[in-house]
């Protein structure tokens, strides 16, 4: 900490409390309610970074969280103010990403009546966070403060709410900040769970490995790389297990799974006899979705026991540390390829062939295949990739091979729009000196474009790139798949290469496929944010949300 002197009063007290846990930034927009707790920071603490809107803050946060594994800190008023947040927030508990929000508060003395930006904030927050609790005691504060660090962060993260009222910020206290101190290490599973778990995978016809958010952990990650390293387990991933599987290793994937029932990951999971599920959350995908049938034999690998449903009865838990749970049955394997495991070269291959369909597509407006294809020849491994929701989310997913865990961003478990350039703001803050690259539809950029301000103003090295239609497509494919018809889901554009332009960053506009490699390159080459505009073909929408059974949409 850089002030040792003892605070003067709970707002100093706070901000010394948030030293306490090491928090190197906080993401906000100032406030009245907040005003004690700002004038703190402008003498000392974490880094405040102003944002154009509290939405965007909390999003920002929320990467942060997810990328260092440590939360995310958001500071914002009272009123309309933590409200605004509100999206945010839900984003990061139903995302499994760790996060703090502050809010500013009308004074005790005012809560009990109507009055100016004063609402329940805690029961507001309560039912989208893991905790959410307003301040009462000025030197609760410490308390208060560590154990929302805990709760944010302990297995199965998410949000966390601290209400601070304007005049306990004001008031004097004795109270001294409490040093964060490292979470219990969880043990590994009984030795007869893992020895029921080996005889399941050992005696399997066709096992295959499903990784869900959690075993995009740092050392959950490297122990998967570990276990299939030594064993030739095929490897399905969600959505947020992004770069679990690395490159050397890419011949075991089987691609990424989620939205709908109908990609070639979908069919192994459909013949798999054995199913070992490592981090997996049912709120990524839906197990009625992938385990159809229900005979398949699961063995759930997390920290947290199983949510049970009519397709989700694991056979085994191995509840507790997945590294160390993970390192303990590989040790227990001795598998063999059956002729059945054939059917994951055929299913790989659906998957390759499309891609590589990429390289040779053209013509304007750009196919999504032909972007993705370029953009992952131009990228290093490295970068960190985010992704807003929307169908150019379901076509990243699909067919952008990532190789890092936590370097290809996408919002699974609450699909929130919005999210990628605040997510790029708050990952180049996270990895700093690092290239980011964001990606939108017209749709959601819009909705969050505000932050490239911020962007620009902090030079962080982001390429946005936005992919123009002018509409919200994903809404008009489901819209002709279930109606007929669509409606409500176009809109018109602004130049975004002027817009861009206004903001200060570097733009440019891509208008056919040849651009795309050395466009990319200049943006990239930049010392400060860019734009990047690009029409996009949308006329293969339809085999997005083509499901084998409609009822599997989710």
């Amino acid at each position: 900490m850089t002030q040792i002197k003892p605070a003067k009063n709970g707002a100093e007290l706070l901000v010394q409390s948030l030293e306490a846990q090491g928090v190197e930034y906080i993401f906000g927009v100032p406030g009245g309610a907040a005003l004690p707790i700002l004038d703190v920071l402008a003498d000392y603490g974490p880094t405040f970074i102003t944002c154009r809107h509290e939405t965007g803050a909390a999003f920002m946060a929320q990467a942060w969280g997810r990328i260092t594994g440590k939360p995310g800190v958001v500071l914002t008023t009272s009123g309309p103010g933590l409200i605004n947040a509100v999206c945010g927030v839900a984003t990061a508990t139903e995302d499994r990403d760790p996060l703090v929000i502050i809010t500013g508060q009308v004074s005790r003395a005012m809560r009990f009546k109507q009055s100016h930006m004063n609402l329940d904030s805690v029961s507001l927050f309560a039912p989208i966070t893991k905790w959410s609790i307003e301040v009462e005691e000025p030197n609760s504060i410490p308390e208060i403060v560590v154990n929302a660090f805990r709760i944010a962060a302990w297995s199965r993260p998410g949000a966390v709410h601290i209400s601070v009222p304007v005049d306990v910020s004001q008031s004097a206290v004795t109270a001294k900040p409490i040093t964060a101190i490292e979470p219990p290490q969880l043990g590994p599973a009984s030795a007869d769970a893992l020895e029921r778990a080996s005889v399941l995978l050992n005696g399997a016809k066709f096992p295959v490995i499903l990784l869900g958010v959690s075993a995009s952990q740092p050392a959950a990650a490297a122990s998967v790389r570990r276990l299939i390293r030594k064993h030739a387990l095929p490897v399905i991933s969600t959505f947020e297990a992004a770069g679990v599987v690395p490159r050397d290793l890419v011949e075991r994937f089987v691609g990424r799974v989620g939205y709908v029932r109908n990609q070639p990951g979908d069919l192994v999971l459909q013949k798999a006899d054995v199913i070992l599920t490592v981090g997996y959350d049912r709120v990524e995908y839906d197990p009625t979705a992938w385990n159809v049938s229900g005979q398949a034999q699961i063995i759930h690998v997390d920290e947290n026991q199983a949510g049970l449903d009519r397709a989700y009865r694991p056979a085994v838990e191995l509840a507790g540390d997945i590294a160390r749970n993970l390192d303990a049955l590989s040790e227990r394997l001795r598998l063999s390829a059956a002729e059945e495991w054939e059917e994951v070269a055929k299913a790989r291959k659906v998957l390759l062939d499309e891609q590589a369909r990429g390289a040779g597509l053209s013509g304007s407006p750009v196919h999504p295949l032909r972007f993705i294809h370029d953009l992952r020849q131009t990228l290093g491994d490295d970068v960190t990739v985010t992704c807003d929701v929307g169908a150019h989310e379901i076509w990243v997913a699909r067919y952008f091979f990532c190789y890092e865990p936590r370097h290809l961003l996408l919002s699974m478990g609450h699909q929130t729009m919005g999210v990628a350039l605040p997510w790029a703001i708050g990952s180049a803050l996270a990895r700093p000196g690092r290239k980011v690259v964001s990606i939108s539809g017209d749709g959601s950029f819009l909705m969050t474009c505000m932050e490239l301000e911020t962007a620009v103003r902090l030079k962080l090295p982001i390429v946005h790139v936005i992919w123009r239609d002018g509409g919200y497509n994903l809404i008009q494919t489901l819209q002709k798949r279930d109606y007929g018809r669509t409606f409500g889901a176009t809109f018109s554009d602004p130049d975004f290469v002027k817009l861009g332009e206004a903001f200060g960053a570097a733009s440019f506009r891509i208008d056919e496929p040849g651009q795309i490699i050395p466009t990319l390159k200049k943006a990239l080459a930049c010392d400060g944010p860019a734009l990047v505009d690009m029409p996009i073909d949308y006329r293969d929408n339809a085999q997005l949300v083509k499901a084998m059974d409609a009822s599997a949409m989710h």
